[in-house]
C-alpha cells in the first residue's frame, strides 16, 4: 500500500514550516507546443525592447520571476512559481527542522487570513484561530498595504524563543486582539489525538495528511480496538490536505476491495482510477467523518469516498472545495513551478473544485462571503448547482461544484449566551494564566491524577482557581465582564483544558473540550441511531 506515494497540495503554505505537497505521477517531459516563435516570440520581443530601449537599469532576473509568478497565478488559484530560496525553506520544513509561529495563511484582499493553525504549535497555544485576520505585526499595520507572501514570512519567521506580537481581527467581534507569540520548533506529527469517546466509539483527529500519518493512524486504530472500539469518529476539521497517497491509504482502511476511492483526469493526463484493495482494518464498524469550511483537498477525498460509497456519514459544515491536482517541475536555477495538471473526482463523479473564474482574491474571499451569507449558521443558505447532481452507491443525491456538503449539518458554535466568556478567551490571558498555573502545580496535579484519563474524568476546577484567574485578569488591566451560567461553565471547561494541555499535552486537552463539542455530539447521535 505504501508504494502508492502520490502527493497532494494543502490549500496554502505553512508559515515557518512550509508543507507544500504535489501529486507525483511518472515524470512528465515538456512537450513541443511552444517550439515555434509564433507561440512564445511575443514574450521575447517585449524582453528585447525592454533590454534595448528602457530608460533605466533593469534586473532581468527579477522581471522574469515577476512575470512567471503572474502568469501562473492567472491560470488558477493553485498553480504557482517558487524561487530557489523559497524551495530551500520548503526543503527545511519537509525535513521537520523548522522554527516559527506555526500557521497556514493566505493573503486575501490585502489581508492575511489564517487558514490553519498547527496543532500544538506556538500560535495555537497563544490562542490564534483559523479564520483570524492578521492586521498588525509588532505594532506595524500590515493590512491594506499590498503585503506579499514573502514579506509575511520575513515578519513572522524567527528563531526559537524569540517573540512576535500579532494583532488580529476575529469574525463576529469588533475589536482588535493582540497576542504575544513565542516562536518554537513546529510539531511535525499529523495525528493530534486518539481516544475513546465512550465504551465503543473511538475518536481520531488528523490535522494534515503527511508522510507518517498512515502509520500513526494504524497505531491509533489498533490501540483503540484493544480498548473496545466498534465505531469511529474521524475528525478532519481544519485539515487542509497533504499527501494524496496517505488519503488513499486511509480510505482503503474503510472500504472493501474494488470500491472506487478517487480518480484524476486532465487534458494531458489519462484518467487514473484508484480502487480499494483487500487490505482494510476498519471496513465494518460505524464511521463518521467530521469536516468544516477549512477541510480541503485530501480531506475532501476521504470525506467524498466515504460519502459516495455510503460507507459512513459526513457531519459538520461544507468543506473548502479544492479539486485540482498539482505537479512540481524544477527549473534550471532550482526554482520551480507548481502546475495544475488534473482534476480529481470523487467516486460518484463529482469534481468539488469551487469556481475561480473571477480571480484568486475572489476565490479565497468565498470563505468570508459564506460567513456573511449565513452559511455557517444555516444549511439552507447553501446554494448548489442543480445541474451538478450525482448519486451515491445507494442512490442518495450529492452535489459537485463547491466542496463536500455534509449529510448532517452542524452550525458554527456561536452561543450568544457566552459572550462574556468569548471576551475573556479573545484576550489570550486564559492561556497565559494556565501556563503559569500548570507550572506551579504540576507535581501536585500529577500526584493526584497520574494519567491523562484520570485528569479528564476526575479533575474539577475549584472556585478558588476561578477567583485566582479573575484576579489575574483584572491585574492585567481588564474589566471583568458579567458572567452568566453559560460563560461560567465555558470558563471552567477551558481552564481545565489548557491546564491539561500544559501537563498531559493533547491527551489532556481534546477530551476536555470535545466533551461539549456540538459536532462530536452530533456524530455520537448519528452512530447511536445507526
Amino acid at each position: 500500500m505504501n508504494s502508492r506515494h502520490f502527493w497532494f497540495p494543502p490549500v496554502l503554505a505553512f508559515l515557518s514550516g512550509i508543507v507544500v505537497a504535489f501529486i507525483l505521477f511518472k515524470r512528465l517531459q515538456p512537450k513541443s507546443h511552444f517550439a515555434s516563435p509564433s507561440n512564445y516570440g511575443k514574450f521575447g520581443e517585449v524582453m528585447d525592447y525592454i533590454q534595448n530601449y528602457y530608460f533605466d537599469t533593469i534586473d532581468n532576473e527579477k522581471l522574469i520571476e515577476v512575470t512567471l509568478a503572474t502568469m501562473l497565478e492567472n491560470l488558477d488559484p493553485h498553480s504557482a512559481y517558487a524561487t530557489a530560496e523559497e524551495n530551500k525553506r520548503l526543503t527545511e520544513s519537509l525535513g521537520g527542522a523548522f522554527e516559527g509561529v506555526g500557521i497556514q495563511f493566505n493573503i486575501m484582499n490585502d489581508t492575511v487570513m489564517v487558514v490553519q493553525v498547527v496543532s500544538g504549535g506556538p500560535s495555537e497555544k497563544a490562542g490564534i484561530r483559523a479564520g483570524d485576520r492578521i492586521v498588525s505585526v509588532n505594532d506595524s499595520t500590515i493590512a491594506g498595504n499590498g503585503i506579499t507572501n514573502d514579506q509575511v514570512f520575513k515578519l513572522l519567521r524567527g528563531k526559537k524563543h524569540s517573540k512576535v506580537k500579532i494583532g488580529i481581527h476575529r469574525p463576529g467581534f469588533p475589536d482588535t486582539y493582540f497576542f504575544d507569540i513565542t516562536r518554537d520548533v513546529i510539531p511535525t506529527y499529523t495525528l493530534d489525538v486518539a481516544y475513546m469517546l465512550d465504551a465503543t466509539t473511538g475518536y481520531i483527529k488528523i490535522n494534515q495528511f503527511g508522510e507518517n500519518t498512515y502509520n500513526e493512524f494504524l497505531d491509533a486504530v489498533f490501540g483503540l480496538k484493544n480498548k473496545g472500539m466498534a465505531s469511529l469518529v474521524l475528525d478532519l476539521r481544519g485539515n487542509s490536505g497533504g499527501y494524496l497517497g496517505t488519503a488513499i491509504n486511509l480510505c482503503d482502511e474503510f472500504l472493501p476491495k474494488n470500491d472506487l476511492i478517487v480518480y484524476t483526469e486532465g487534458r494531458n493526463m489519462p484518467e487514473n482510477k484508484i480502487y480499494a484493495t483487500a487490505i482494510g482494518n476498519f471496513e465494518k464498524g460505524s464511521l463518521v467523518v467530521l469536516i468544516d469550511d477549512f477541510s480541503a483537498s485530501a480531506s475532501e477525498i476521504v470525506a467524498g469516498a466515504v460519502q459516495d460509497n455510503d460507507r459512513g456519514w459526513v457531519v459538520g459544515r461544507r468543506s473548502f472545495g479544492k479539486g485540482l491536482v498539482q505537479q512540481q517541475f524544477v527549473l534550471s536555477d532550482s526554482s520551480t513551478i507548481r502546475l495544475t495538471v488534473a482534476r480529481y473526482h470523487t467516486p460518484s463523479g463529482r469534481c468539488i473544485q469551487r469556481n475561480y473564474d473571477n480571480g484568486t482574491d475572489n476565490y479565497y474571499g468565498d470563505l468570508l462571503r459564506r460567513y456573511e451569507a449565513g452559511e455557517m449558521d444555516n444549511a439552507d443558505s447553501i446554494k448548489f448547482d442543480e445541474n451538478l447532481q450525482y448519486k451515491t452507491k445507494k442512490g442518495r443525491t450529492v452535489y459537485g461544484g463547491g466542496g463536500i456538503m455534509p449529510d448532517f449539518f452542524v452550525p458554527l458554535d456561536r452561543d450568544s449566551n457566552a459572550m462574556a466568556f468569548n471576551e475573556i478567551y479573545n484576550s489570550g490571558l486564559l492561556i497565559e494564566f494556565t501556563f503559569n498555573y500548570a507550572n506551579e502545580h504540576k507535581s501536585e496535579i500529577l500526584r493526584q491524577y497520574p494519567a491523562a484519563e484520570d485528569f479528564v474524568s476526575k479533575m474539577t476546577v475549584s472556585e478558588a482557581t476561578v477567583n485566582q484567574f479573575m484576579q489575574f485578569y483584572q491585574n492585567k488591566g481588564r474589566k471583568i465582564p458579567t458572567m452568566n451560567s453559560t460563560s461560567q461553565k465555558e470558563l471552567r471547561l477551558w481552564l481545565k483544558a489548557f491546564i491539561g494541555r500544559n501537563i498531559y499535552e493533547e491527551n489532556g486537552f481534546y477530551p476536555v473540550i470535545n466533551s461539549t463539542d456540538k459536532t462530536i455530539l452530533k456524530a455520537l447521535e448519528v452512530i447511536n441511531k445507526k
